[in-house]
Protein backbone atom coordinates (compact mmCIF):
# COMPACT_ATOMS: atom_id res chain seq x y z
CA UNK A 1 0.00 0.00 0.00
CA UNK A 2 1.13 3.41 -0.83
CA UNK A 3 2.25 5.58 1.83
CA UNK A 4 0.02 8.93 2.21
CA UNK A 5 3.49 10.81 0.93
CA UNK A 6 3.09 9.29 -1.83
CA UNK A 7 -0.41 10.08 -2.43
CA UNK A 8 0.39 13.58 -1.13
CA UNK A 9 2.55 13.98 -4.10
CA UNK A 10 0.22 12.28 -6.18
CA UNK A 11 -2.27 15.07 -5.21
CA UNK A 12 0.30 17.69 -5.52
CA UNK A 13 0.91 17.08 -8.99
CA UNK A 14 -2.60 16.35 -10.07
CA UNK A 15 -3.30 20.16 -8.59
CA UNK A 16 -0.35 21.77 -9.64
CA UNK A 17 -0.41 20.01 -13.68
CA UNK A 18 -4.11 20.83 -13.93
CA UNK A 19 -3.55 24.60 -13.10
CA UNK A 20 -6.76 24.59 -10.61
CA UNK A 21 -6.01 26.90 -8.16
CA UNK A 22 -4.29 30.26 -7.49
CA UNK A 23 -3.18 30.47 -11.25
CA UNK A 24 -4.32 34.13 -11.43
CA UNK A 25 -1.39 35.13 -9.15
CA UNK A 26 1.82 32.83 -8.43
CA UNK A 27 3.54 33.45 -5.52
CA UNK A 28 6.71 32.95 -7.03
CA UNK A 29 5.82 36.18 -9.58
CA UNK A 30 4.12 38.03 -6.77
CA UNK A 31 7.07 38.02 -4.65
CA UNK A 32 9.67 39.22 -7.44
CA UNK A 33 7.65 41.88 -8.29
CA UNK A 34 6.26 42.72 -5.02
CA UNK A 35 10.21 42.60 -3.62
CA UNK A 36 11.81 44.27 -7.03
CA UNK A 37 13.44 46.97 -5.35
CA UNK A 38 14.77 44.86 -2.02
CA UNK A 39 16.09 42.04 -4.40
CA UNK A 40 17.95 44.47 -6.33
CA UNK A 41 19.40 46.23 -3.44
CA UNK A 42 20.49 43.62 -1.14
CA UNK A 43 20.01 40.13 -2.49
CA UNK A 44 21.33 40.76 -6.31
CA UNK A 45 24.01 38.20 -5.64
CA UNK A 46 22.09 35.31 -3.88
CA UNK A 47 21.67 32.21 -6.42
CA UNK A 48 18.18 31.33 -6.56
CA UNK A 49 16.71 28.24 -5.42
CA UNK A 50 16.72 26.64 -2.20
CA UNK A 51 15.51 29.23 -0.03
CA UNK A 52 18.37 31.26 -0.48
CA UNK A 53 16.15 34.59 -1.82
CA UNK A 54 13.75 33.96 1.68
CA UNK A 55 17.18 33.68 4.14
CA UNK A 56 18.33 36.80 1.97
CA UNK A 57 14.91 38.52 3.56
CA UNK A 58 15.00 37.03 6.52
CA UNK A 59 18.32 38.82 7.36
CA UNK A 60 17.48 42.00 5.73
CA UNK A 61 14.11 41.85 7.45
CA UNK A 62 14.25 45.76 9.08
CA UNK A 63 14.65 46.70 5.74
CA UNK A 64 11.66 45.56 3.67
CA UNK A 65 9.31 47.62 2.13
CA UNK A 66 5.44 47.53 2.90
CA UNK A 67 4.78 46.09 -0.49
CA UNK A 68 7.52 43.40 0.11
CA UNK A 69 6.05 42.59 3.64
CA UNK A 70 2.96 42.31 1.75
CA UNK A 71 3.86 40.19 -1.35
CA UNK A 72 5.63 38.00 1.09
CA UNK A 73 2.48 37.27 3.30
CA UNK A 74 -0.21 37.00 -0.10
CA UNK A 75 2.59 34.67 -1.26
CA UNK A 76 2.50 32.53 1.94
CA UNK A 77 -1.06 32.68 2.73
CA UNK A 78 -1.71 31.06 -0.85
CA UNK A 79 0.94 28.41 -0.22
CA UNK A 80 -1.06 27.44 2.82
CA UNK A 81 -4.17 27.66 1.16
CA UNK A 82 -2.65 25.21 -1.65
CA UNK A 83 -0.96 22.94 1.01
CA UNK A 84 -4.20 22.31 3.03
CA UNK A 85 -6.43 21.64 -0.46
CA UNK A 86 -3.69 19.51 -1.47
CA UNK A 87 -4.09 18.06 1.71
CA UNK A 88 -8.19 18.12 1.50
CA UNK A 89 -7.86 16.71 -1.89
CA UNK A 90 -5.07 13.66 -1.23
CA UNK A 91 -7.03 12.38 1.93
CA UNK A 92 -10.58 12.66 0.52
CA UNK A 93 -9.23 10.48 -3.16
CA UNK A 94 -6.44 8.56 -1.25
CA UNK A 95 -8.18 5.37 -2.12
CA UNK A 96 -9.62 6.22 -5.86
CA UNK A 97 -5.91 7.11 -7.05
CA UNK A 98 -5.19 4.08 -5.67
CA UNK A 99 -7.55 1.75 -6.99
CA UNK A 100 -8.55 3.63 -10.26
CA UNK A 101 -4.83 5.71 -11.18
CA UNK A 102 -1.59 3.75 -9.24
CA UNK A 103 -0.25 3.34 -12.90
CA UNK A 104 -0.78 6.63 -13.89
CA UNK A 105 2.66 8.35 -13.80
CA UNK A 106 2.47 11.75 -12.00
CA UNK A 107 2.36 15.29 -13.81
CA UNK A 108 0.65 17.05 -16.20
CA UNK A 109 -2.80 16.67 -15.03
CA UNK A 110 -3.16 12.51 -15.77
CA UNK A 111 -3.93 11.91 -12.25
CA UNK A 112 -7.18 14.08 -12.32
CA UNK A 113 -7.57 13.26 -15.89
CA UNK A 114 -7.60 9.55 -14.61
CA UNK A 115 -9.75 10.52 -11.84
CA UNK A 116 -12.48 12.20 -14.17
CA UNK A 117 -11.96 9.14 -16.96
CA UNK A 118 -13.17 6.85 -14.06
CA UNK A 119 -16.09 9.13 -13.48
CA UNK A 120 -18.72 7.53 -11.53
CA UNK A 121 -16.24 4.67 -10.37
CA UNK A 122 -14.80 7.63 -8.33
CA UNK A 123 -16.21 8.18 -4.49
CA UNK A 124 -18.66 10.90 -3.81
CA UNK A 125 -16.42 12.08 -1.66
CA UNK A 126 -13.20 12.43 -4.15
CA UNK A 127 -15.85 14.03 -6.71
CA UNK A 128 -17.06 16.59 -4.29
CA UNK A 129 -13.13 17.12 -3.09
CA UNK A 130 -11.68 17.65 -6.76
CA UNK A 131 -15.03 20.06 -7.80
CA UNK A 132 -14.06 22.21 -4.35
CA UNK A 133 -10.24 22.57 -5.04
CA UNK A 134 -11.34 23.53 -8.94
CA UNK A 135 -13.39 26.14 -7.74
CA UNK A 136 -10.41 28.37 -6.57
CA UNK A 137 -9.65 28.91 -10.05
Amino acid sequence: MKSIARILFTAVAVFVTSQTAFAQDDPVDMVMTGCASEIEQYCSQVTLGEGRLLACFFAHEDKLSGQCQYALYQASAQLEAAVNALIYLATECEQDIMTHCAAVEAGEGRILECLQTAGDAVSAACTTAINQVVEFE
